[in-house]
């Protein structure tokens, strides 16, 4: 797979592609990352991409020209263009493996007090992180590319992320580690039992519990 990202900030990206499966992924050639400047792709002299609104508010918004140049000079037959927008498809694990099996995204990272409502249309699909507002769209970026790393072939073991929350709409079952008491607390004794059929027989009722606690609207949504 090859992710490209547009971006008025590029560096923040130094210590996620350096670090953890991703660092791993790219050195293992599973993945490409790709990292551009919006600022490189400006025709303006002093390379400037953004500028205020038409009909006056506060803040910068993001002009077309260099985005649509980026998108131009990336785009592929078998590209698909993302759009970080407060106002896109709430991002889940299910959107995540739709995305893992592309070969190439190209994810525009909006910022300042938007983008120029023409964006849109270079973008197949526009993607939240949440009902919140961030400084920009670097951090979800991110999020998308984590996400959707982690699930391509020979990155990590397949049934470490075939056990992950919200896979079945379900949360993920409790675990334990050394030691077997800290505190008062004990590790479940069917864990330590070394009987595979009740250790997963424990591990889904627990799961079905802890979904139906904290997360009810999943099972609602696995029924629908």
């Amino acid at each position: 797979m090859k992710i490209d990202i547009l971006t008025v900030f590029p560096e923040m990206f130094d210590g996620f592609l350096n670090t953890s499966i991703i660092k791993r992924a790219i050195s293992d050639k599973k993945v490409k990352i790709n990292v551009h400047n919006i600022r490189d792709y400006s025709t303006d002299k002093h390379k400037k991409v953004d500028d205020y609104g038409y009909g006056g508010g506060r803040g910068m918004v993001l002009m077309p020209q260099p985005i649509f140049d980026a998108v131009d000079e990336l785009k592929s037959d078998n590209s698909k263009v993302i759009l970080m927008s407060p106002q896109g498809e709430v991002y889940n694990q299910s959107l995540a493996y739709d995305l893992s099996s592309e070969k190439h995204l190209i994810i525009i990272c909006g910022h300042y007090e938007g983008f120029d409502e023409r964006i849109r249309s270079v973008a197949d699909m526009e993607i939240s992180i949440g009902d919140y507002v961030l400084t920009g769209g670097e951090i979800p970026s991110m999020v998308i590319t984590d996400s959707v790393v982690r699930l391509l072939d020979g990155v990590i073991k397949k049934e470490s992320h075939l056990n992950d929350s919200f896979n079945g709409n379900m949360l993920d079952y409790p675990v334990y580690t050394k030691p077997v008491n800290f505190r008062g607390m004990r590790v479940p004794e069917v864990l330590l039992s070394g009987h595979h059929a009740n250790i997963e027989k424990y591990r889904k009722e627990e799961a079905l519990k802890k979904t139906v606690d904290r997360r009810p609207d999943l099972l609602e949504r696995g029924r629908s």
